[in-house]
């Protein structure tokens, strides 16, 4: 990691008064975001670690699940959106569009159902190409009405969108139920599999439903009704008497919570590829169109509900698979040599055996440094002080629990090493 003393970020005690989402309030006054205007947030080194550590999870298991990842352009041409009737009427709402000197029009890509649709039609003709599974994690533009919730809901925002491609509907089906554990199973090992919930919603033209994955939050933009034991909920929006019935709930079961959703999977069908011309030869000769599915998944919106949602009165709590170091070094130096020089020899040796740590050596009060490791979030906090020295030990402090404990010098690397080792497999 770094030394706080070259961090070019620093924290602060208020957050804009512009702001007024607790996740955004946290994030930018411990310094992990910055806000460039409404809707639009730079992530600061701090924050990148955080939002690149979340990714590296979904690029797991997206991999996992078969998924061949790619970069498709942000940057979409007029025509090919025009062929399934989104360059205009009620998509017209979300789109950013520009044009070239050659009065050109453009779109920047709001989602990416047209472009890997026309994609694949160059490597997709016959049933031997079939099933591909491919997916991004690449940058997305909405003109949304009112950018709100800090980068929760924002006009510029990264999505994990994958993109399946199928022979028929049994193909996609059983590729759909394996999304929804795939999905689970993310959301747990990011931290909010205990709050998260596969929640129906509208399908839509394509399918009697489409889910969503709602993860419970106060400042939740959407409300769902759910059914705890079931481990299932229902969006608002679809929420009647017919679709309690369809889904086998007992109405009085059914707690009206606010929520935030943090991914959604879809059964597309025929529409893209019908409208584009994707067809395939079958095993009989026949020329059918691919059948498709969308995957999505918000990192930045998921890093806010973390922030939110395990945060406390002190500020920011990481789980320790995500943090942006395993360690918060805090050295309290007060002048005295022997102290500055083991806090460097130990700095030292963690960086040495590959364990990040973000060390404190500013010149500022112990409170200070104190009060900014606990707003930073950082699982585990280290102190190095004239009693620690004299003590032969180093302070080993939790961030979740608040428990404390002297840990002999010559056995810190190895304390740490376990504590890690034990936090992954508990996740």
């Amino acid at each position: 990691m770094k030394l706080s003393s070259q961090l070019f970020t620093k924290t602060r005690k208020d957050a804009p008064k512009d702001e007024t989402s607790r996740s955004a309030e946290l994030l930018i006054r411990a310094g992990f975001i910055y806000k460039q205007l409404a809707g639009a947030y730079v992530l600061t080194p701090l924050g990148l670690r955080v939002f690149n550590n979340i990714v590296q999870i979904i690029r797991e298991e997206m991999n996992a699940a078969g998924g061949q990842e790619i970069s498709m352009t942000s940057l979409q041409p007029k025509e090919l959106w025009e062929a399934t009737g989104r360059w205009t009427g009620e998509a017209d709402e979300v789109w950013f569009k520009t044009q070239l000197h050659n009065k050109t029009q453009l779109g920047l890509a709001f989602t990416h159902e047209e472009a890997i649709t026309n994609l694949m039609r160059e490597y997709i003709s016959s049933y031997r190409d079939l099933p591909v599974y491919a997916y991004q994690l690449q940058t997305k533009f909405r003109n949304e009405l009112r950018a709100k919730s800090g980068i929760m809901r924002t006009r510029e925002f990264v999505m994990k969108d994958l993109y399946s491609f199928s022979r028929n509907a049994d193909e996609h089906e059983a590729y759909y139920e394996k999304m929804k554990d795939v999905y689970l199973k993310t959301f747990k090992r990011l931290g909010i599999g205990d709050q998260t919930f596969i929640t129906f919603a509208s399908g839509g033209s394509f399918s009697k439903y489409s889910h969503e994955f709602q993860t419970i939050l106060e400042g939740g933009e959407d409300t769902i009704y759910l059914d705890r034991a079931k481990g299932i909920a229902i969006n608002e929006e679809v929420f009647n008497d017919e679709v309690i019935k369809d889904l086998g709930l007992d109405k009085a079961k059914l707690d009206k919570v606010n929520a935030c959703e943090v991914g959604n999977i879809f059964t597309l069908g025929t529409r893209f590829s019908d409208a584009l011309d994707l067809k395939f030869v079958d095993e009989d000769g026949e020329r059918k169109s691919v059948v498709m599915g969308s995957y999505g998944i918000g990192p930045a919106r998921i890093m806010g509900v973390i922030a939110e949602l395990l945060s406390d009165d002190k500020g920011l709590v990481w789980p320790a698979a995500l943090a942006p170091a395993q360690v918060y070094l805090v050295a309290i130096i007060n002048d005295d040599a022997k102290v500055q020089a083991a806090a460097d020899k130990l700095y030292a040796e963690l960086t040495k055996a590959d364990i990040s740590v973000l060390y404190d050596d500013r010149d500022v009060r112990a409170g200070e440094k104190f009060a900014d490791a606990e707003l930073i979030g950082i699982p585990v906090r280290l102190v190095v002080s004239e009693k620690t020295v004299s003590a032969g030990g180093i302070e080993v402090s939790s961030r979740k629990g608040g428990d404390t404990t002297l840990i002999p010098e010559s056995g810190i690397v190895e304390h740490l090493e376990e504590r890690t080792k034990h936090k992954r497999a508990r996740v």
